[in-house]
């Protein structure tokens, strides 16, 4: 036991280290799967986030050298540093082989995706089905940092289903035998997906019992709610995910940088922002589709018309989109209470 229970607990605003890495602070963005890429990790660490960890991408589409892979998903800004690539798979020597190119594009720290619950990603063997074959699991992780001579962190669940605890005995093994740097925890099963009350009391023993930093994340969308994570499950970190999208100053006010929420115009300027590193990421045609999930995120909080939001949806026009988008600094309608998304 390492005995982080006798210890005060550090303020979010502190610095901490996944394998000698230093994190400035210990706000942390989750992976987004199919949002988490360069400009929205960047976005975080303009407002504040200690670290940002990118996407789930394939270690096979990384062996296999895969042009989109490549191009898109490994993208890194030379601003985001420290950044952790998250790679998800079921081959130890692919896992090897794709840590090696994650490392090569410029990631300072690998993650592995052991929590993921969707079920295509379960058939091949990757992500939270990992739960149920620890040994391929620790394969995996050395694998990982075989390739890559990076430290190397895992995200995982607590279990499969409601009272397995398979993920938090799985934690310990990749902690104690395997070498993990740090361990992301989401304390919930994976077939209650987003849903239930995450279990802090669990998080707070695993803490107890590695050594290794504990970062606690799931049902994260407030600044009260990550704190309560923060203080109840005694955890290094905390890791944001839906909870900051769209609304970047959850970072800003969990370390200190804001008190109250943005202003109209910083809503929209944020949104101009997120449109521009679109068109810079995939170009117009396809980053007038791609900005269609966003949209609703900074809809919501600016309380736009239902025919904005309409006109938005529809638009494969840029530039009528930043018309729509710009207006909205100068509408009346007030800010919404809550800017954290539903989703």
């Amino acid at each position: 036991m390492s005995g982080t229970a006798s210890r005060e607990q550090p303020p979010l605003t502190s610095s901490f280290e996944i394998g000698g890495v230093r994190i400035e602070n210990r706000v942390l963005l989750a992976p987004l799967a199919g949002i988490g890429n360069w400009f929205v990790r960047l976005q975080a660490k303009r407002h504040g986030a200690g670290l940002a960890v990118s996407e789930m991408i394939s270690s096979f589409g990384l062996h296999y050298r895969n042009e989109r892979t490549l191009r898109e998903l490994m993208r890194i800004h030379p601003d985001e540093h420290p950044v952790s690539v998250q790679l998800f798979g079921h081959d130890p020597e692919v896992m090897c082989s794709g840590a090696a190119i994650a490392a090569e594009a410029g990631a300072d720290l690998i993650d592995i995706n052991m929590g993921c619950p969707v079920r295509k990603v379960r058939k091949t063997g990757a992500g939270v089905q990992l739960l149920a074959d620890p040994e391929l699991a620790l394969a995996l992780l050395r694998g990982a940092i075989e390739g890559s001579g990076l430290p190397v962190s895992v995200k995982l669940r607590s279990g499969l289903r409601p009272g397995d605890s398979s993920g938090y005995e799985l934690a310990v093994r990749l902690a104690e035998e395997g070498g993990a740097a740090a361990i992301g925890f989401h304390p919930r099963a994976a077939t209650t997906k987003h849903k239930g009350s995450p279990d802090y009391a669990l998080t707070r023993e695993l803490t107890e019992r590695i050594e290794a930093p504990v970062i606690v994340s799931g049902g994260l969308d407030s600044a009260d709610a990550a704190r309560r994570a923060y203080r109840e499950s005694g955890a290094a970190a905390v890791m944001l995910a839906r909870g900051a999208l769209g609304n970047p100053w959850l970072f800003e006010e969990l370390t200190g940088r804001r008190s109250e929420p943005p202003a109209r115009e910083e809503v929209v300027a944020e949104l101009l922002w997120t449109i521009d590193r679109a068109e810079e990421h995939l170009g117009p045609e396809r980053a007038a589709r791609y900005l269609r999930k966003f949209y609703p995120w900074y809809v919501e909080a600016l309380g736009a018309s239902d025919d904005v939001s309409r006109e938005l949806q529809r638009s494969a026009d840029l530039p009528r989109a930043r018309e729509l988008v710009a207006a909205q600094a100068s509408a009346q309608k007030p800010l919404s209470a809550g800017l954290a998304p539903s989703l």
